[in-house]
């Protein structure tokens, strides 16, 4: 009893950071899972599962607060699920560990250009087109949904700073669109897993705990990133990208502690500093940090 209360809780705080920021679900209960003793397949298999419920949630959730452009959910949508599926099947059979340095890599850097964006540069304003193309947004939506099966999460990570830094949408709009598509993500997926596993291969109970935890969470979460300002929301999807990724590459090399230590307090300190700017200049700009009962066309 006391381990699946531990997996509501997480739960409801993992889909709070995902449905907020666009991110992190899969790779905050993935990781508990692991630690909890069951296979990468099997972890993977079973938050993908909680997810059908988590992401459907999430996406009535930011529906109702007007986060969503479904071109978006359909271009990425789409080919992510084929690659969430053919990632299942992989994962199933192969580990993804050497994969996932390199990938861990990529996604350090483009934390590093979001939050030097954000927090360096203002709110990048929509420009030009105000929809991203498909030729764009497929290969990407493939990659992210393999990445997402055979590492147990990495559909946020992937998705939702590549999207941002095209400057096309403001980040809420952004993080709904991503959340909302990680329901076709999730569904490929699942199915991946138990045409590979079978049902004996799920864990239905910390399914079910996590997924009690993470419907909870949807609701507010979707609320947080429809008030939040997007300068706000930006340097806070960088500052945890940076964290993110940099312990999956720790982990990777099996790094030591002792130098794992300064290198999280140094980069907490860029997360703390990068907020603390946004804030600043918020005020000193006379703008409010939350958006409060402001129509969808002001609050954007």
């Amino acid at each position: 009893m006391p381990t699946l209360i531990v997996l509501i809780v997480v739960g409801f705080l993992a889909q709070l950071v995902d449905g907020a920021l666009g991110m992190a679900y899969g790779a905050t209960s993935s990781t508990l899972l692991l630690t909890a003793g069951l296979s990468p397949a099997t972890a993977s298999a079973s938050v993908h599962l909680a997810e059908l419920g988590t992401t459907a949630a999430s996406g009535v959730s930011h529906w109702r607060f007007g986060n969503i452009d479904w071109r978006t959910v359909r271009r990425i949508g789409i080919p992510g699920a084929i690659g969430a599926f053919l990632g299942a099947v992989v994962l199933s059979s192969i580990s993804a560990d050497l994969a996932r340095p390199w990938m861990a890599g990529v996604l350090l850097a483009i934390g590093v250009y979001i939050i030097c964006r954000f927090t360096l540069f203002d709110t990048p304003r929509p420009r030009g087109r105000r929809y991203v193309r498909g030729r764009y947004l497929a290969p990407l939506g493939l990659g992210a949904g393999f990445i997402d099966s055979t590492g147990g999460g990495g559909w946020g990570p992937v998705a939702t700073p590549t999207i941002l830094a095209t400057g096309k949408y403001e980040p809420r709009k952004v993080i709904g669109s991503v959340d909302t598509s990680e329901f076709l993500v999730a569904l490929a997926a699942s199915i991946g897993f138990l045409v590979s596993l079978g049902s004996q291969g799920i864990a239905w109970t910390y399914v079910a705990a996590l997924l009690v935890g993470g419907v909870a969470a949807a609701p507010l979460a979707a609320w947080l990133v429809r008030h939040v300002t997007p300068s706000l929301l930006g340097a806070s999807v960088g500052g945890l990208i940076l964290i993110t990724n940099s312990r999956t590459i720790f982990d990777a090399y099996d790094v030591a502690g002792s130098i794992r230590t300064p290198v999280y307090a140094a980069l907490s300190a860029v997360w703390i500093v990068a907020v603390a700017v946004v804030v600043r200049r918020q005020r000193r700009k006379g703008e409010p940090l939350l958006n409060r009962g402001l129509p969808a066309q002001q609050a954007a």
